[in-house]
């Protein structure tokens, strides 16, 4: 060999000839061909180690693992089409799984490679890859994790199967594959819940504001409550969902996500979802399947929360105040402000993240901010609804325009000394864009998010694209999750009114359909009644 292929070999082996003898290396290559491919150098290596003529036992891994390294840095990185559509997760292009027989070698690439812990005799596995984000490669001895990861996309197996043979919750699993794409090794395909191309792309909306990763299914798996609110959206007589139906639903959900290419959540509500007889059940065979867990409901005992926390510590816990003590007793039952106060702190204990929830009309609206300082110490996080004029609010009012809009200004510079509120109605980001600041996601992270990254399902298996308003889109005992998503009519409420559809910042926007509805508007058709932004 030339000193041309030798200067191209030492660019692709350039550890392994740190470690070799200059008359090995020069023995090595000498007897090859000028164009030689690098296989026969790595099988005159490994003769050369197992006759103990001078290279090292571990140097034809360590070439196994540069030239992994070569090939990944010189592969053209793209994901296939179709598995970007099908597949959650799929391999990263450029990545090569090297079997080796020692330990620590990638060590030895590293420029502090003099202190590094020396090679050791032990079969694995080192990867390589190139980062799809930085560029970068990767090089490492293999976790039995990241193996499971691999194992898991190449035979593409289901998450629920591999979790049961491995007496583990699919949780763990899929963040092991989370862990993994965060890392390059897989590559997460992007979500298919995505704003159509239709929508306005004002300039201050960011990218991410069109695509959720994220699915939420709000389930009100019981009616049953210990409270009998004023403002009640709902008093309906619906039984209870049963545990055979509710199993069936989550494997619907399961296969959603799947085919949406999203993170599943699953917001258990009611009543007081803890009312239902069998919600320990229906919460482990959601964790079981690797869903994000919320609870919205009322104050519990330290012994149900234990209960919960024991099968998977909740994302979030929501509770209700509607105001000041006496306002909130006089809407929620006496007692009420006291006990959510004292569960809060219980909350805390528990280290479980706490929100509260208030639903704003025109009587209350002044006791917001007040009652904002009250839960600074208190609460993680504290926001409002306006009022839905259904059900039992049906003799409750709204704030006028103007008052609101005053409201709202009021509400932004509070927030700018107390981080326990935080902005969730969508008409704050017309004060936003008018002040030139940063524009947040709205009602649910992408404005109004009415069937389109959240679905809210009933105990009796009717699909609403909101709570706040009749809004039935089917039932899961007739459809599945995913028909009734793809549904013509859910369509028309991802939309939402037409009248917002011109509107730069109609993606973390769009109003609220409830307020539209309960001033009898035509909610696919008339924008929210309290939009204040200039035309």
């Amino acid at each position: 060999m030339g000193s041309e292929g030798e200067a191209r070999f030492k660019e692709i082996f350039p550890a392994t000839r740190k470690v070799l003898s200059d008359k090995l290396w020069i023995g090595l290559t000498g007897g090859l061909a000028e164009d030689a491919v690098p296989e026969e150098f790595l099988e005159s290596l490994k003769k050369s180690a197992d006759s103990g003529t001078g290279a090292p036992g571990y140097a034809p891994d360590l070439a196994a693992i540069e030239l992994a390294v070569y090939r990944s840095r010189n592969a053209s990185f793209f994901a296939s089409e179709n598995s970007s559509q099908t597949k959650k997760f799929s391999l990263n292009p450029t990545l090569n799984l090297v079997p080796v027989a020692w330990r620590n070698l990638p060590l030895l690439l590293s420029d502090a490679r003099e202190d590094c812990v020396p090679p050791e005799e032990k079969a694995g596995f080192v990867v390589t890859y190139q980062n799809p984000a930085t560029g970068d490669i990767a090089v490492e001895d293999a976790s039995d994790d990241l193996l499971l990861a691999l194992k898991i996309v190449v035979e593409e197996l289901d998450l629920r199967l591999v979790a049961k043979s491995s007496n583990k919750t699919v949780w763990p699993i899929y963040c092991t594959l989370k862990s993994s794409a965060t890392k390059g090794a897989l590559v997460e395909s992007p979500s298919r819940i995505k704003r159509p191309s239709m929508y306005p792309r004002g300039r201050d909306v960011a990218d991410n504001f069109f695509s959720s990763d994220v699915f939420t299914l709000q389930w009100h798996i019981t009616q049953s409550c210990d409270l009998h609110c004023k403002h009640c959206y709902d008093r309906s007589d619906r039984a209870n969902v049963s545990f055979s139906d509710a199993v069936a639903i989550l494997d619907q959900l399961y296969d959603f996500c799947a085919a949406k290419n999203v993170t599943g959540q699953v917001s258990f509500s009611g009543g007081n979802p803890f009312l239902h007889p069998d919600f320990k059940k229906i919460y482990k065979e959601a964790s079981d399947r690797g869903f994000a867990l919320a609870i919205l409901g009322n104050p519990v005992s330290a012994e149900a929360l234990e209960d919960i926390v024991s099968i998977e510590k909740p994302v979030f816990y929501q509770v209700s105040l509607e105001g000041l003590e006496e306002y909130d007793d006089y809407v929620r039952g006496s007692g009420h402000f006291r006990r959510t106060l004292d569960f809060l702190s219980l909350l805390k204990e528990f280290d479980i993240y706490s929100m509260v929830m208030l639903t704003l009309s025109r009587v209350n609206i002044d006791q917001v901010i007040p009652l904002a300082g009250l839960l600074k110490a208190r609460a993680d996080l504290f926001t409002f609804n306006r009022l839905s004029i259904v059900g039992e609010a049906q003799n409750m009012l709204l704030p006028q325009k103007e008052e609101y809009r005053r409201f709202l200004e009021a509400y932004l510079a509070e927030a700018e000394s107390n981080d326990v509120l935080v902005c969730k109605d969508n008409l704050i980001n017309i004060l936003l864009r008018d002040k030139r600041r940063d524009l947040f996601g709205g009602c649910a992270g992408h404005g109004c998010s009415a069937a389109f990254n959240f679905l809210s399902l009933l105990s009796d298996g009717e699909v609403h694209a909101c709570r706040k308003l009749p809004s039935n889109i089917g039932n899961v005992k007739e459809q599945s999750i995913i028909q009734i998503y793809d549904s013509a009519i859910a369509e028309k409420y991802r939309m939402g009114p037409s009248e917002c559809m011109g509107c730069d910042i109609r993606p973390v926007c769009g109003g609220c359909l409830a307020v539209a509805y309960s001033f009898g508007l035509d909610i696919f058709k008339q924008k929210d009644p309290m939009c204040f932004i200039a035309k």
